[in-house]
């Protein structure tokens, strides 16, 4: 009966299938074996047992992040962030560039990330004879805010062997001014064959693995399902850190490459690489296609053109039959299938492969996702319940881009990422913050969950809020549902792993508009504390 640590006084939300609020939660080793009232706990309390007060704070289940890119949001730590609260211009930021470039041997790359031409004061993005001005010796990539789009110099062009006369690769735009010279900035698959030329060293990757684990866990982030790396060898590295516990999350890895993501998914489903393969700590996720863009870019793919421009309704990397061809077979082969689908012409595309699939090769519980499920019309929303698919949305998306999708999309911001509506018909959806590209802060993205607004205060699609206790189910037993994991995690009830988080403060008695000011205290995982504030202050 001994309990190794057991936490009293607490508002624990076990989210559990009767939502219940209890006191107290006792753990031994790495399980959770008593959930109840401070006297339910008390058998539990002998000598060695760490007894923790959590005087009236909140106790929740590990977070699980269900849509993020670990490697890369790690990679992006150990670049220039234009996010920096000094940085308001494209001078700012070419500044720190050459300061970068200084200090950068000859020939290696300066790489800067989170840049956003609506948050610089310019309103533009950097010319090509502006970061030609700053190095000559070094390429220079800036990745925008979405990760979909790039600005480089001559120099990386160089490297990349893109030329004037150079194709748009499908599904990208190796953009040109009206006299024909490159521009620098590349769109989409461009964009992603130029990650391929700006890799990263075997040291760098095992670096910021590290950084972006240690980052999660202080936010409360104990499982992580990651959304897509740089190919076969990124996702050995991964598993080897795993293994070296320098990762200490929960990784629930899909089949997927930033790049030629066919191609990955092709070999894995050869090797025979199935879904579900592995353990509690590191398991291989669904194979995942990208077909469309950036919901802030905006390149996404739309039924109807951009209320920005009647000329545009984004772009797609493969047809429906290619997509069909890759996922179908997949899915008849035992596979979780996903695509990163962000508007509705892309979302039907794939949900009529799904539709394919399934009446070609009937399996139940197949638990097919969509990440992003951007802009999910009604008849979509109807499709997904018909078929059993679960949508990822991305909660924190409308605090940092809500302008950029009413000047995009007009009247569609009331179904772009619409929990409300999910929850309403029955469809099990589950947050990802698809970090890098915005903050990776569960509470945050509980906070815009529930409060819907943009960072600026503006109104984005209200009418897809929801509440406190709904917000936080979509951090954990749906993402744990989505990998189909929620009889091990998700929930505080008895048998399940102890992955648990402390906050400093009752989320359901503050002010709702205030959620995204509360901090995590504490974040165990597998029943060992791996992050304590308090340590970390002393």
């Amino acid at each position: 009966m001994k309990a190794d640590v057991v936490f009293v006084n607490g508002e624990v939300i076990t989210v559990d299938q009767e939502n219940k609020v209890v006191q107290a939660v006792a753990v031994r080793g790495n399980r959770i074996v008593a959930v109840g009232s401070n006297q339910d706990v008390q058998s539990f309390i002998v000598e060695g047992t760490e007894v923790i007060d959590l005087q009236g704070k909140t106790l929740v289940p590990g977070f699980i992040d269900a849509h993020l890119h670990l490697v890369l949001y790690g990679l992006r730590q150990l670049a220039i962030s234009c996010k920096q609260d000094h940085l308001h211009s494209i001078d700012d930021i070419l500044a720190e560039i050459r300061k970068k470039a200084a200090e950068t041997p000859k020939g290696e790359w300066v790489r800067c990330w989170g840049f956003n031409e609506t948050k610089v004061r310019e309103k533009r993005y950097p010319t090509i004879e502006e970061l030609d001005a700053m190095t000559t010796d070094h390429p220079i990539f800036i990745s925008r805010a979405c990760g979909h789009i790039c600005m480089v110099n001559s120099k990386a062009l160089e490297l990349a062997g893109i030329k004037e006369d150079t194709p748009d690769p499908v599904g990208g735009v190796i953009e040109r001014d009206p006299k024909g010279k490159l521009t620098g900035r590349l769109i989409e698959a461009a964009n992603m064959n130029m990650v391929d030329v700006a890799k990263y060293s075997e040291e760098e990757l095992k670096k910021a693995m590290k950084i972006a684990s240690d980052h999660f866990l202080a936010a409360g982030i104990t499982s992580v399902h990651e959304a897509g790396t740089f190919g076969p060898d990124t996702f050995r590295f991964m598993q080897q850190a795993v293994q070296a516990r320098d990762i200490r999350v929960r990784v629930y890895a899909m089949i997927c490459s930033l790049n030629n993501s066919h191609d990955f998914v092709d070999k894995m489903v050869k090797a025979g690489v199935l879904t579900g393969t592995g353990d509690d700590r590191f398991k291989i996720g669904p194979a995942k296609l990208f077909i469309d863009g950036s919901s802030s870019g905006p390149t996404i793919a739309t039924r109807k053109p951009y209320t920005s421009n009647p000329n545009d309704s984004g772009i797609l990397y493969y047809s429906e039959e290619e997509i069909y061809q890759i996922l179908g077979d997949a899915h008849k082969k035992g596979y979780q299938i996903t695509v990163h689908a962000q508007g509705d012409r892309a979302i039907e595309m794939y949900l009529n492969c799904v539709e394919k699939a399934l009446e070609e090769a009937p399996r139940e519980n197949h638990r097919h996702r969509i990440e992003h499920a951007g802009i999910s019309m009604p008849d979509l929303q109807k499709r997904m319940k018909q078929l059993g698919v679960i949508p990822i949305p991305n909660p924190p998306f409308p605090y940092e881009y809500g302008e950029i999708y009413v000047h995009n999309y007009g009247e569609r911001v009331n179904y772009m990422y619409p929990v409300r509506d999910f929850i309403d018909e029955g469809i099990i959806a589950a947050g990802g913050s698809d970090a890098p590209v915005t903050d990776y802060n569960p509470l945050l993205g509980i906070h815009v969950a529930v409060n819907r607004k943009s960072q600026s205060g503006l109104s984005i699609g209200k009418n897809q809020s929801v509440s406190v206790l709904e917000a936080i189910k979509l951090y954990t037993w749906n993402g744990a549902y989505a990998s189909f994991e929620e009889n091990i995690k998700g929930s505080i009830e008895v048998g399940k792993l102890a992955d648990l988080v402390v906050l400093n403060d009752s989320i359901l008695n503050i002010d709702q508009t205030k959620i995204k000011e509360v901090k995590v205290e504490l974040t165990m995982v597998d029943g060992e504390i791996l992050y304590r504030k308090d340590l970390i202050e002393n």
